[in-house]
């Protein structure tokens, strides 16, 4: 049975019967679509954060539980039983892969690591120390521009042969980048590698030297991508499947992605986080930065604390820390003690009435920043790194989003608090 809202107007008595619709999980929410059409009304939600701004099958977050789901599996299980290509494979196509179907992508993905030769001088053009994420997002969107044969988005072959594209290309792109940052020749991807070995070998190879993957560090990275390959509707996703709604080619639209993801506020806070504990120093400092943080006129605060959507512990968090131990643990380096200052840290945040009553917990950042450091990558790769992980997610949202039949170009309405209306001065008046 279709539940109904009424809404009045209080101006004219109108009433409104708004339907109310009801996903597989998840609070039900309110189709306002007729709402300016009937009654002349916008609502107001500065950040969409009451708003649901399409339906998705793709991932579901209970942040009052501390639930995420890809396709409906648990991260936890996921993380310990799978990896990253085969999520990459279950958020593009529903389900996860028989063997056959995970090798045939793999292999794709394998044929699709290179970049065009041309497309490796476009990085000659970028000043010798820019920003990797400044060097993704140009040449990123550059791509259509090299493989004009997969910018139809109306043609389904076209968008996942542009998918595979992006996933496959992204490591040897940010490896690229990082490699222009610091003057060293770029690598080529080795098809014999694990996608998270074949990153590794691009980054910090060199002509001159042999180069061995520590498997300790490969296993770890692709945990990584995995936890980080889709969080619903977040701010860079958002931002793609906007582009997209454009009918933009889909290269352009995982440009704007990486654009969003290079805020400090969304793909930027693990860096912060390792800036905070630097800042803090040592764990008899704490509770004055825990001071600091609930004081509301001092500017400082707790970096890798608090989710716009989770009120409860970041699933991924926990995972993150652990893995982060052993591989302290692994690689002989058990005394870091950053980590120590980040577990005592947490430790005294999660037993303070201020951060229980807001419901404050570690997130993903907190930890991620810090097993990034202990695998060696350095500080301006961050983001980096969760934009190659990302980019699953956002291709199987924008393939998504592109099928679906209420597809409509995104355009956000306002509340206008501006002049009402002015008259342009006529000729001679003071």
């Amino acid at each position: 049975m279709e539940t109904k809202l009424n809404i009045t107007d209080p101006e004219t008595g109108k009433t409104l019967e708004l339907p109310v619709r009801r996903g597989t999980r998840g609070p039900p929410v309110v189709d306002i679509s007729r709402l300016y059409q009937d009654l002349g009304y916008f609502t107001y939600d500065p950040g969409f954060l009451s708003t649901a701004s399409c339906s998705s099958h793709i991932t579901f977050i209970d942040g009052e539980k501390g639930i995420l789901l890809y396709r409906g599996y648990p991260i936890e299980q996921l993380a310990e039983r799978s990896h990253f290509l085969e999520a990459a494979y279950l958020l593009l196509y529903g389900e996860l892969p028989s063997v056959s179907q995970l090798t045939t992508f793999n292999s794709h993905i394998v044929h699709h690591s290179m970049i065009n030769e041309s497309l490796r001088s476009f990085f000659n053009g970028f000043y010798y120390d820019a920003h990797p994420m400044a060097t993704m997002v140009g040449v990123v969107g550059s791509l259509s521009a090299f493989y004009h044969d997969s910018t139809d988005i109306h043609n389904p072959e076209h968008r996942e042969v542009a998918a595979l594209r992006m996933i496959a290309k992204m490591p040897t792109i940010a490896a690229a980048s990082y490699k222009h940052s610091i003057g060293e020749p770029i690598n080529y991807p080795k098809n014999d590698l694990s996608y998270a070995g074949n990153f590794l070998h691009m980054m910090f190879s060199r002509p001159s030297e042999d180069y061995e993957i520590d498997p300790v560090v490969e296993k770890a990275l692709d945990l990584i991508f995995l936890l980080h390959a889709d969080h619903e509707q977040n701010a860079s996703t958002s931002t793609v499947r906007l582009a997209g709604s454009t009918g933009a080619n889909p290269f352009a639209c995982i440009a704007s992605g990486i654009a969003a993801l290079w805020g400090p506020a969304h793909g930027g806070a693990n860096e912060a986080v390792l800036n905070m504990l630097h800042e803090i120093g040592r764990a008899g400092r704490i509770p004055e930065f825990i001071a600091r943080a609930k004081n509301k006129s001092d500017p400082f605060r707790l970096m890798g604390f608090g989710h716009r959507v989770y009120k409860n512990y970041d699933p991924r968090a926990r995972i993150v820390q652990r893995a982060y131990h052993d591989v302290l643990t692994k690689l002989g380096n058990s005394d870091d003690p950053l980590f120590e200052l980040a577990l005592k840290l947490e430790e005294v945040a999660l037993k303070d009435e201020y951060f229980i009553e807001h419901k404050l917990y570690p997130n993903v950042d907190f930890y991620s920043g810090l097993i990034y450091k202990a695998l060696g990558i350095p500080t301006n790769m961050f983001t980096v790194m969760f934009a190659i992980a990302r980019t699953a997610g956002w291709v199987a949202q924008w393939m998504e989003m592109i099928a679906e039949s209420e597809q409509r170009i995104g355009r956000p309405r306002q509340s206008y608090v501006g002049p009402a209306c002015r008259q342009y001065p006529a000729a001679g008046d003071d």
